[in-house]
Order: structure tokens, then C-alpha cells, then sequence
């Protein structure tokens, strides 16, 4: 069965999960992770699009990312994808492919899901058992986002400088997320979207997503959504 066609728009968040090719390593030295976030943000540059929020484990990687034009997050991922592979065969003397195929990805309702997604990307090496608290994992963005550590890879989602009137009080307000665990059932929604290319947000937000690409946002029947009186598509991004 054919993978779905991947749902872009301009300024929606997406998060992306690119794993490696049967779930292999793709990282194998403090180097590797250096490179790749220092190409990740050359790219970012270049494409138009904005990083909020990562992760580097050891066979995958987890962005969330913004991008002014539909095709930027393409782009980047095509180039960057591209760029680190050639450095990983070079330094290991390998060939043939890094990646499963191509990433996966959901475009992410930002009022309700967006600061949920970046928890569950920082996360990520809790949940996997590799250290006890985000902090303690140096490959993600949970020490800029939460503890102010320089990174200019980084730039904050407006939903994230609302936590606070200045950076202090908005980390401080970011910490606070990470006191209670995320909900088995957001975490399965957050999978979900993301590996079967759907909207991440509630039906209101699939809706307007499929109003505006005129295809299918979200699990359920096919075909194009009646319009409510008060959806408007614009007003969600």
C-alpha cells in the first residue's frame, strides 16, 4: 500500500521522525550529532525554515520545524539528509543508504499540541530509558528550551515566548511542563500523525488543514470535509 502523500502548508509546525535504514545506527561518534546540527542549522537558513525543537538519538532523529514556503522542510530534509550521508560513508568507509526511505511527518495545531510536541521530542531519551532527566541528554534541545543554553540553531515558537515576559520566566514556565509525564494517549496520538503523514489536533484543525491542501488530514473517511460557517483555515496557523 502506497504511503500517504506528505501534508504541507506554509508556518504550520511539522514534526518529522527520519530513522535510520532498519532501524541501524545513523550516529556514531560525538562528531556525528556536532555535524549534523551544524548542517541542520546551514540548511535551516537556507530553506526558510525554523527549528523549535530536536532530538538526536542513536537511529533516528525528531524535528519540529516551521518553514515560510511549503517546500522548505523538503528541502532541508533532502539536502541535509544528502550532506550527512556522505559525510557518514566517507568517515566509515561504508556505501549504499542511511535512511529509511523518506521521513515521516504531521503538521501540528499550535494552540494545543505544539508545546506537547516539543516535550514529547525532548523526551524522547527518557522514555527510552538512556538517562532519568532530559537535562542529563546533550543531543536535543531541552537545555535551550528549558535552561537557557545557548544555541543559535534554536529559534522559539511564539507559543513558547508567551510562556513568559522575558527568557527567565518563559524557561521557568517551560520546566514546569516537564513535572508531570505526557498522557499514554497524546503520546499515542503524537505517533499516530506522525507515521501515517496525518494532522496532529483536533478535528476542527483536520478539517481546516483538508479545506485548505483539498485532500484528507486525518484518520477516518475519505473525502473532502464539509466547511463549518465559522472555519476559517488561515486563522489556525
Amino acid at each position: 500500500m502506497p504511503r500517504r502523500a506528505r501534508l504541507t502548508l506554509p508556518n504550520v509546525p511539522m514534526h518529522i521522525i527520519q530513522r535510520g535504514n532498519n532501524r541501524q545506527a545513523c550516529f556514531f561518534a560525538d562528531e556525528d550529532y556536532r555535524f549534523y546540527l551544524d548542517w541542520l542549522q546551514d540548511y535551516a537558513g537556507k530553506t526558510g525554515c525554523r527549528i523549535h525543537a530536536y532530538v538526536l538519538m542513536t537511529n533516528h532523529v525528531h524535528l519540529l520545524v516551521s518553514s515560510a514556503a511549503a517546500d522548505g522542510v523538503g528541502a532541508l530534509m533532502k539536502a541535509l539528509g544528502q550532506r550527512y550521508v556522505q559525510y557518514v560513508n566517507r568517515t566509515y568507509r561504508r556505501s549504499g543508504t542511511l535512511w529509511e526511505g523518506r521521513f515521516r511527518s504531521c503538521l501540528t495545531q499550535q494552540e494545543q499540541y505544539l508545546l506537547a510536541c516539543q516535550r514529547y521530542i525532548e523526551l524522547n531519551p527518557v522514555r527510552a530509558g538512556m538517562v532519568e532527566h532530559p537535562a542529563e541528554y546533550p543531543w536535543s534541545s531541552y537545555r535551550t528550551n528549558a535552561q537557557g543554553e545557548t544555541n543559535p540553531l534554536i529559534e522559539p515558537h511564539p507559543l513558547y515566548l508567551a510562556l513568559g515576559a522575558d527568557p527567565l520566566a518563559q524557561q521557568a514556565s517551560y520546566r514546569e511542563l516537564f513535572r508531570y509525564e505526557l498522557e499514554p494517549g497524546l503520546v499515542d496520538a503524537i505517533r499516530l500523525a506522525t507515521n501515517g503523514n496525518f494532522a496532529l489536533g483536533n478535528a476542527r484543525f483536520g478539517e481546516e488543514i483538508a479545506l485548505a491542501i483539498g485532500k484528507r488530514a486525518m484518520p477516518g473517511k475519505s473525502g473532502r470535509p464539509r466547511k463549518s460557517e465559522d472555519s476559517n483555515a488561515e486563522n489556525l496557523f
